[in-house]
């Protein structure tokens, strides 16, 4: 998929008036950023003067950091938005980024530096070619992953084809959390969890609301310093048991490609 955006993209929300004679200019959407952090001090250097330039807004919600984070980002980004999130889990730090976000399209990412923030051009302009949610894949061509053990990458391809088979759709990579979605979406996702079973809620409601859904490839690097507040089991124990609740509590039509 080739898509074409433009080089600099305005966070008012449009380019400026074109010249005398000039093609209309395409109206643009403004993008929030929305980081959850939990003492990524170490690694906010790295990801923060990457957040592209044409972004709305940074929304940073730390679930209680005991390290220098929330300094080191007001430090980086003085204009970033810094919620503080008494609720633990990274879908208590998304719940509260969506609430406090203003722009019209959100686009999650993490900040340990596993996501590069230049790929999120290729989110949005898919996004503005008539998507309603983008999601990164770590298995289509041009995308890989150098932080997946054997055992997550056997767990998520499991818990990947028990969504194909029970929703449909066509997803290559379920449990990877570089998504973007149009703003207006936040109710029908209606994410109601505080766990990183928020990123299998937010792919499932998707389908079972027959959102037109674009996965693109992306890469996902070892995280840069500290150590990951993921747990294989557990966690994938959380996903599963989100996958069948919301089968069986609220049953969804087969779709094809996240379309009805």
């Amino acid at each position: 998929m080739n898509i074409l955006v433009p080089s600099d993209l305005s966070s008012t929300g449009a380019l400026a008036s074109p010249v005398a004679g000039a093609a209309p200019s395409l109206p643009l959407p403004r993008v929030s950023f929305v980081i959850p952090t939990l003492n990524e001090a170490n690694n906010l250097p790295w990801l923060l003067p990457r957040i592209p330039s044409w972004a709305h807004e940074v929304v940073i919600v730390d679930g209680r950091s005991t390290d220098d984070t929330v300094m080191v980002a007001r430090r980086l980004r003085p204009d970033a938005t810094i919620v503080m999130e008494g609720r633990r889990g990274k879908g208590a730090a998304l719940r509260a980024g969506f609430a406090a976000a203003t722009g019209d399209i959100i686009v999650m990412i993490d900040a340990d530096g596993s996501m590069v923030p230049e790929e999120a051009v290729v989110f949005v302009g898919a996004l503005m070619a008539g998507a309603d949610l983008v999601k990164g894949s770590r298995f289509l061509q041009g995308a890989g992953t150098g932080d997946m053990s054997f055992v997550r990458m056997l767990g998520n391809w499991g818990l990947t084809l028990t969504v194909r088979i029970l929703y449909g759709g066509v997803f290559s990579d379920l449990c990877y959390g570089y998504i973007a979605f149009w703003r207006k979406h936040v109710a029908t996702l209606d994410c109601d969890c505080d766990g990183f079973e928020i990123e299998t809620l937010i792919n499932v409601r998707a389908l079972k609301n027959q959102l037109a859904i674009v996965e693109v490839p992306s890469f996902e690097a070892p995280r840069i310093s500290g150590e990951s507040n993921l747990h294989a089991i557990r966690d994938g124990w959380r996903v599963l048991t989100t996958i069948l609740r919301e089968r069986v509590l609220a049953p969804a039509p087969l779709v094809q490609h996240g379309m009805p």
